[in-house]
C-alpha cells in the first residue's frame, strides 16, 4: 500500500510547478510571465474590438441592402393624430 502512495506522489510531483532557485532566473521568468499576460490581454482587446466593428459594419451593410429593395406589399399613406376629446363616446 505504501509503495502505491509513493508512486502516485512521485507522478504528481512530475507536473508540479517549481520556482527556479537563482534570483535572476526568477525575475526573468516573472517578467516573461507578465509579458505573456500583457500580450494576451492586448490581443484579446483588439480581437474583441475588431469583432464589434465587424458586427457594426455587417449591420450597416445589411440595412443598406434592405433600404434599396422595398417590398411590393408596402402601402404609403398619410396619417393624422386625433385628440382624445374628438373621439366619439362608445357608451
Amino acid at each position: 500500500m505504501y509503495s502505491r502512495i509513493f508512486q502516485f506522489n512521485q507522478f504528481r510531483a512530475l507536473f508540479a510547478p517549481r520556482k527556479p532557485r537563482h534570483p535572476l532566473v526568477r525575475v526573468a521568468v516573472g517578467l516573461l510571465g507578465l509579458a505573456i499576460l500583457a500580450a494576451l490581454v492586448f490581443v484579446g482587446v483588439f480581437v474583441g474590438a475588431a469583432m464589434i466593428i465587424a458586427g457594426l459594419a455587417w449591420k450597416l451593410l445589411a440595412q443598406r441592402k434592405s433600404a434599396r429593395t422595398v417590398p411590393s406589399q408596402v402601402v404609403d399613406g398619410e396619417y393624422r393624430v386625433v385628440r382624445k376629446q374628438a373621439l366619439p363616446m362608445s357608451r
